[in-house]
This record gives structure tokens, C-alpha cells and sequence, in this order.
């Protein structure tokens, strides 16, 4: 799993006081009474707590074969955002109560999902990328982060060891799921290139210091040449790929709550999001001045 991250931080979450939820009927308060805290377990319908785990397995999703693939799932709702395809999933419970999972599927090759049990979420995730991603991963290369959430209605809503304690009356609100989703999305796709770049680190590092002891670089201009291009490739698809690197476009919508995004940028501090997109680039640059002047070593042997 990813290390990038002091898992025991402990990070606020916006209060969302200025949010009205969108309630479902079994959380509407029918009385003054008293209401349930994280040490007592709510109806298991309710999704009290569970998992919430990001997969980032392709490139991309191809939207309308992924349309297909619900409406194939009986998926019980559907709704279209930018970027993202949220699906609302319910299942009847070995007791015949209907339990519910909520799904986010990013374009950019990644999937969300919340209150489903591990079983469940790989077969899911396996139709998917059966069904409708395009460019699959390397079975190295894909990323998986697992997180839990807790609907809480005593403690102030905050991330800390990879759990999200969210007051109780969002439990039912997809768009505060989505809020959060956008930034596990981000963070997963980000480590897929974080992977790629350590790959090629791996690769290159003894070159310099093989370079300071014989005076020899030992490999070809067409090899330095190749992990020229493949560093140009990674850093081109990092920065050109906005949905990673931008406030995703929910936000800027006229009817989205500042709040949200608010906890959206709470989620990405607690990932550390922006210190890794920096060191990251930071990498890219080390990693292009070296090859550079392995290049123009090179180049300077050739010509002598």
C-alpha cells in the first residue's frame, strides 16, 4: 500500500453546517431522542461504517461501454458528473434487508467504492475491467488504496489512520461520497506515475556514480535516448492530464456547496497531495538533468 502518507495525522473536516444533506428516509429524526454514537453500531442497512477502497487498474474508462455494463448490473441509480459516472448499487442482505454500496467511476481509469464488502469489490472491479477500460494497467503498476468511513453523530467529522469520520446525516448524501472519492481518485492515479518514476530511478541510479569512477557511461546512445523519451512521456501525461492535477470541475459548478470542496481539500491535505505532485516533478527534473548529461557525454565521446 502506498506509504506516502503519516497515517496517524489527524486532519478536520469541514463541519458542513452550511450543507443541508440530502436525507433518506431512514435518517430523518422522528423525535428529541437520543442518537447513536461510533461505539453504537447502527442498523446494518444503514451502512454505519465500511470500506472504501480505490482502484486505479486503466487509463482510462470508456463512459458509454461502461453505461452498457449497468444497465446490464441492474444498477439502481445512475447519475452523470464531470469526469465521473456514480452508480448507486443495493443488494438484499442474508437476512433480506437491502443493504446499499455507492460507486464512482473516474474517466481516467479509476474506481471508487464505498460499503462494499472486499469479495464484492473485486468481483466488481473485474467486470469493469472486462467490460469497458481501455489500456489495462500492468499487474505491477495497478494501485489499490483501502480506507474505512464512520458515520458518527458525537464526533467532529476528520480523517486519522486512513479513516473518515463523517457526520451520520450525509451517510446518504452521494455527493459528499463523491467530494471525497474525487480526492482518493486523484491520489491513486498520481501513484500509479509515482510508481513509473521510481521504476526508471531504479533503473538510472548507478549511472552517475559508474560515470565519477571510470569516466564511461555504460549505456548506448540509443538507451539514454529511450529513457529520455520515456521520462518526457511520464512528465508530459502527468501535466497534461488536468483531472489529476486541477480541482476537478464539480466544484466550479454554480449549485456545488463551497463546503464540498472544502472537504475535498481537506482529503487531499490529509494525502498529501500537493507535496507529492511537487516531488514528482521534482523527480522528473533530477532524472532529465542527469540524462541530459549522460547524452551530451556521449556526444562528446562520438565526436572525439
Amino acid at each position: 500500500p502506498p506509504q506516502y502518507r503519516v497515517k496517524d495525522r489527524f486532519v478536520s473536516l469541514p463541519d458542513e453546517s452550511s450543507y443541508q444533506p440530502r436525507l433518506s428516509d431512514e435518517y430523518i429524526r422522528q423525535d428529541d431522542g437520543d442518537v447513536p454514537s461510533i461505539f453504537q453500531d447502527f442498523d446494518a442497512a444503514q451502512g454505519s461504517r465500511g470500506r472504501i477502497t480505490s482502484y486505479c487498474v486503466a487509463e482510462t474508462i470508456d463512459r458509454k461501454l461502461l453505461m452498457e455494463l449497468l444497465k446490464r448490473d441492474s444498477v439502481h441509480s445512475i447519475e452523470i458528473f464531470p469526469e465521473v459516472v456514480y452508480a448507486r448499487c443495493e443488494r438484499p442482505s442474508n437476512d433480506g434487508v437491502k443493504t446499499r454500496s455507492d460507486v464512482f467511476f473516474f474517466d481516467y481509469g479509476t474506481v471508487v467504492i464505498w460499503g462494499q464488502t472486499l469479495q464484492e469489490e473485486r468481483r466488481f472491479v473485474e467486470k469493469v475491467k472486462a467490460a469497458c477500460c481501455v489500456d489495462l494497467l500492468d499487474a505491477a503498476e495497478i494501485e489499490i488504496d483501502e480506507f474505512l468511513f464512520v458515520w458518527s453523530a458525537n464526533e467532529k467529522p476528520h480523517i486519522q489512520n486512513d479513516t473518515f469520520t463523517i457526520n451520520y446525516q450525509y451517510a446518504n448524501d452521494h455527493l459528499v461520497k463523491l467530494s471525497v472519492s474525487h480526492a482518493l481518485a486523484q491520489s491513486t492515479k498520481l501513484s500509479v506515475y509515482e510508481y513509473r518514476v521510481v521504476a526508471i530511478v531504479d533503473e538510472t541510479k548507478d549511472l552517475p556514480e559508474v560515470l565519477a569512477s571510470t569516466g564511461k557511461v555504460v549505456l548506448t546512445r540509443k538507451a539514454v535516448a529511450q529513457l529520455m523519451g520515456q521520462v518526457f512521456l511520464q512528465k508530459s501525461a502527468v501535466n497534461l492530464l488536468s483531472s489529476v492535477l486541477d480541482t476537478p470541475d464539480f466544484f466550479w459548478e454554480s449549485d456545488v456547496p463551497d463546503s464540498l470542496q472544502h472537504l475535498y481539500e481537506g482529503c487531499c491535505s490529509y494525502l498529501e497531495y500537493e507535496n507529492r505532485v511537487e516531488v514528482l516533478n521534482l523527480r522528473f527534473g533530477v532524472l532529465q538533468e542527469m540524462l541530459d548529461m549522460l547524452r551530451d557525454h556521449l556526444h562528446a565521446d562520438h565526436s572525439s
